[in-house]
């Protein structure tokens, strides 16, 4: 993949990920026991990243995505709190990317999980308690079920948008190559 074509991806897929989490905002949320707990229909974008960009580039995804979200339609409190999210979530998904038998599934469900704990560690520290880590299990559960149903939608797009099989083979083609760059 040339340079352009990945950066043109990169945009592409951030913008998608931008546009989405904004749709996302103005949805009511479904769980009127789980205040703030939302969809993470973003998520999808992330694990569509993840599975066909390297790991510099997805990353790339999720800074632009949260720059973005912030700059349109956020505060730097939101910022704060999606950033540790994002961060605790990414980091928990690559892990478990590399375990074997983990399905993308699974890999979404893990960071749609830890993007709840990221934010309510933040929300531990600036209410200056862990009180607030109590809501853990409430949005531990949600997280779980939202994180099945992006993992499937994303499993959905993968294996079923042409075009990205494309950049799944040229992914492959390039760790193949630094492979044997290192030998």
């Amino acid at each position: 993949m040339s340079n352009n074509q990945r950066l043109v991806y990169i945009a592409l897929l951030a913008s998608q990920a931008v546009i989405i989490g904004l749709v996302e905002r103005m949805i009511p949320s479904p769980f009127f026991f789980a205040p703030g707990a939302k969809l993470g229909l973003a998520n999808i974008i992330t694990c569509m990243a993840l599975y066909t960009l390297p790991v510099k580039d997805t990353m790339k995804v999720i800074v632009i995505r949260l720059l973005l979200q912030t700059l349109l339609a956020g505060t730097v409190s939101t910022f704060l709190y999606s950033g540790m999210g994002a961060l605790a979530s990414f980091l928990g998904m690559l892990f478990v990317k590399h375990l074997p038998k983990v399905s993308i599934i699974g890999v979404s469900a893990t960071g749609s999980v830890l993007h709840n704990v990221g934010q309510l560690v933040v929300a531990s520290l600036v209410a200056n308690t862990f009180s607030v880590m109590l809501y853990l299990p409430i949005l531990s559960l949600i997280g779980i079920l939202t994180g099945i149903a992006t993992g499937i939608a994303a499993h959905y797009l993968l294996h079923h948008v042409e075009r990205l099989h494309y950049y799944m083979d040229l992914k492959t083609l390039e760790i193949d190559d630094m492979k044997e760059v290192r030998l």
